[in-house]
């Protein structure tokens, strides 16, 4: 019902950068929430940032300041710039699309991305 293709990813030295693109497509609600999770091995997945159709943000702690997230909703894209990168980003990444009501409501996922911070 909902697909979520993302890109980017790779590997890096600590205080590098990269960007995380993510598409949608599918039965996609006017009103929705788009965002970024990571895993690290042998930790629990958790938010690292969303943003609303409104552009209404939220970042976890860790990446406040240095991670910016973005969106475009006309061509339902979601994109998360990652500054001064540390080793202990290093996770996959998984795109999120929550949609808030419709015959699709619900909590979609990406495939996840690899993002490896060398130090």
């Amino acid at each position: 019902q909902v697909q979520l293709v993302e890109s980017g990813g790779g590997l890096v030295q600590a205080g590098g950068s990269l960007r995380l693109s993510c598409a949608a497509s599918g039965s996609i609600f006017a009103v929705n929430v788009m965002g970024w999770y990571r895993q690290a091995p042998g930790k629990q997945r958790e938010p690292v940032a969303t943003i609303t159709t409104g552009g209404s943000t939220n970042y976890g702690d860790s990446v406040k300041g240095r991670f910016t997230i973005s969106r475009d909703n006309a061509k339902i894209t979601v994109s998360l710039q990652m500054n001064s990168l540390k080793p202990e980003d290093t996770a996959v990444y998984y795109c999120n699309l929550l949609n808030g009501a419709g015959p699709a409501k619900g909590a979609y996922w990406g495939q996840g991305t690899q993002v490896t911070v060398s130090s």
